[in-house]
Order: structure tokens, then C-alpha cells, then sequence
């Protein structure tokens, strides 16, 4: 089963709970870490890494000798990553999706495949904690080609927590659609309520059960769990705000270590969304 941890906005705790979640489930799990441009669950998990592969995708590039200028690359590139100027073909490689129809439709085969990397991907081991993490390579536009790489790394058979890219936009739809369940995080603030909506759009579109976890909770009438009792969205879990929880973080912990009363709720959650497949 693979349970993405996701949000609408940056900086809710979905690595906080990604990592706590892996600590606290009694069995083998897999952790992926798919925010490539600023992983981090590696500070908390600290895990013993193993191997390291380049990840590269397909971009075209043009033989001068061979193009005749005739602008049907151009013209198909939905995306403008490439550019007839007179008789001259431009490539911009940060604009590309990697699709290959210039390539296809090019009459004297000017445009060619080459392999540009992109990122790297590191595994590792912690105790029952199997680690996973894509980094993008700095300068790098396109995130999804390394997200889909590091989610091959995925469990076939046993339980996978990914940490997905924040916010709605294409990494994060790249991560969460790959996943049978989500838990959508946030806090109980009217940005994080904002941002919660924006996300539950997206994800019903995408057709993945799911339910919420509010972090930082100071109160129990909080707006996150009227707007959840109102749309008939499951409330799967509730972290209270706790001082004890923000030293363990600026150390590089994960809040289990003062918060084991969390444990048990945690290894509640994946049953609970297994529930609703």
C-alpha cells in the first residue's frame, strides 16, 4: 500500500508526520521522500545510505547539418521548447516534457534523443525504515520525471509512506496519483484551511481516497475539523501543539521521541485508510 502525505501548502509538517508515521509502524516500510527540490526527511530518518544513481531524461537536440529549417518541430511543441528562428531550430531543455513528438514529426530526422540528468536518487537503511530520496540537480526545472523514478523504489508488496512536494501543482499531482491513499496536512490557521480546500479540489479530482492530519492543534474547536465534519472528510489524525515537539525538530528528531503517546494513533492510520479503498 502506498500513502502519499501531502498539502496544499509548504511547511505543515508533512515531513514531521511522514517520518513519525515510519518510526512508529511495527514492520518494514518503505519511506520516499518525492519532494526532490528540498528533501529532508534525511535529517530526521538518518539513515545508512547504500547507493546513489544519476537519474537522466529524454530532450531532443538538433543536428544543423541534417535540419532544413522547415519549422515542424515548432509547430507541434505545445510546450515552446522549441523555437524555429528563420532557419535556425532553438531547444529549450527547461520548457520540455520530454514527450518526443518533434522528434516524431521532424522530416529529415534532424532532432535526435540525448539523456540530460536531471537528479540523483539515494537509498538507504534505518533499523525497519527502508529510505528513499530523489534530489533534483540545482538549476533544474522539471521535478515530475525524478519524482516517477524515486516512486519505482516503492514496496511491491509492504507498506510505502511518500513525502510529497507541496503545494497542487504538477509534483505534487505526479506524486499523489501514484499513491492508493493520501493524507492531506495542515493546520488549523485560516492560510492552512485556505490552502486545505485547494487541495481536497485537486485530489477529488484525481479520484485517491483520503483523509486529514492537523498539526500544531490548540484547541479542539479548531476551523479544520468543522470544514472536515462539513464535507464528510475523515479526521485521521490530530498533533498538538507542543514545545517539546519544535526543540526535537531544530535537533534533527522525530517528534516520537517526546511524543510517544502519537505512536499508537499513527499506526492506526494506514488500517484506516485501507478502510476506505
Amino acid at each position: 500500500m502506498k500513502i502519499a502525505v501531502a498539502s496544499g501548502k509548504g511547511g505543515t509538517g508533512k515531513t514531521t508526520l511522514s517520518c513519525a508515521m515510519a518510526f512508529a509502524v511495527q514492520e518494514e516500510v518503505t519511506l520516499l521522500d518525492c519532494d526532490v527540490e528540498e528533501p529532508n526527511s534525511h535529517f530526521f530518518i538518518r539513515p545508512e545510505i547504500e547507493s546513489r544513481e544519476q537519474v537522466c531524461r529524454p530532450v531532443p537536440a538538433v543536428d544543423s547539418a541534417v535540419c532544413t529549417g522547415c519549422g515542424e518541430c515548432a509547430r507541434v511543441c505545445r510546450f515552446n521548447a522549441v523555437v524555429s528562428v528563420g532557419k535556425k531550430t532553438l531547444v529549450f531543455n527547461e520548457l520540455c516534457h520530454s514527450c518526443g513528438a518533434c522528434i516524431r514529426i521532424c522530416p529529415t530526422g534532424a532532432l535526435k534523443e540525448i539523456e540530460e540528468p536531471i537528479g540523483q536518487i539515494e537509498t538507504g537503511r534505518r533499523d525497519h525504515v527502508r529510505f528513499v530520496s530523489g534530489r533534483l540537480d540545482v538549476g533544474q526545472a522539471m521535478s515530475p520525471p525524478l519524482i516517477r523514478k524515486t516512486l519505482e523504489h516503492a514496496s511491491p508488496d509492504g507498506l510505502t509512506i511518500v513525502d510529497c512536494p507541496p503545494g497542487t501543482s504538477c509534483p505534487y499531482v505526479t506524486a499523489v496519483k501514484a499513491c492508493d491513499a493520501a493524507i492531506l496536512v495542515t493546520e488549523p490557521t485560516p492560510f492552512g484551511l485556505h490552502d486545505l480546500k485547494l487541495a481536497v479540489e485537486t485530489i477529488r479530482d484525481l479520484g485517491v481516497p483520503f483523509g486529514v492530519a492537523v498539526n500544531r492543534v490548540t484547541d479542539e474547536a479548531h476551523p479544520i475539523r468543522t470544514y472536515c465534519e462539513a464535507e464528510g472528510i475523515p479526521l485521521l489524525v490530530e498533533v498538538p501543539e507542543d514545545r517539546r515537539a519544535a526543540e526535537a525538530y531544530s535537533r534533527g528528531e522525530s517528534i516520537n521521541s517526546v511524543m510517544p503517546g502519537l505512536n499508537e494513533t499513527l499506526r492506526a492510520v494506514p488500517e484506516k485508510l485501507k478502510a476506505m479503498l
